[in-house]
C-alpha cells in the first residue's frame, strides 16, 4: 500500500513538471508570435504609406501630365500628409513621364 501511494506521489510531481513545461513553452511560443505579428504590422504600414506616395503622384500625373520632380511638391499641392518622424521616404523622379521610385522604411 505504501508503494503504491509512492508511486502515485512520483508521477503526480512528474505530471506537475510537465505541465509547468508546456506552460512556459506555450509562452515563449506566443511571445514570439506576438513580436512577428507587430513586425508585420510595421511592414503593412511601410507599405500603405508607400502605396498612399504613389497614388498622389498618380494623380498629379493625370492632373498636370507629368510626375513631380519632388515629394515636398505633393505635400504641398495634393494634400499629402507623412509623418517624417517615424518614416524614411526615398522619392526618386527620373524623368517627368515615368513613375517615380519611392521606398518607405519605419524608423525604429
Amino acid at each position: 500500500m505504501y508503494h503504491d501511494s509512492y508511486k502515485r506521489a512520483r508521477r503526480l510531481v512528474w505530471l506537475r513538471r510537465l505541465a509547468v513545461v508546456c506552460v512556459l513553452a506555450l509562452l515563449v511560443f506566443a511571445a514570439d508570435r506576438w513580436r512577428r505579428g507587430e513586425e508585420d504590422l510595421s511592414d503593412q504600414t511601410a507599405f500603405a504609406v508607400r502605396q498612399v506616395v504613389i497614388d498622389a503622384a498618380v494623380q498629379c500625373y493625370a492632373l498636370e501630365g507629368a510626375y513631380p520632380s519632388e515629394l515636398s511638391y505633393l505635400e504641398e499641392n495634393y494634400g499629402l500628409q507623412l509623418n517624417h518622424q517615424r518614416f524614411i521616404i526615398t522619392y526618386e523622379a527620373f524623368a517627368e513621364n515615368l513613375l517615380p521610385e519611392v521606398a518607405v522604411l519605419e524608423k525604429k
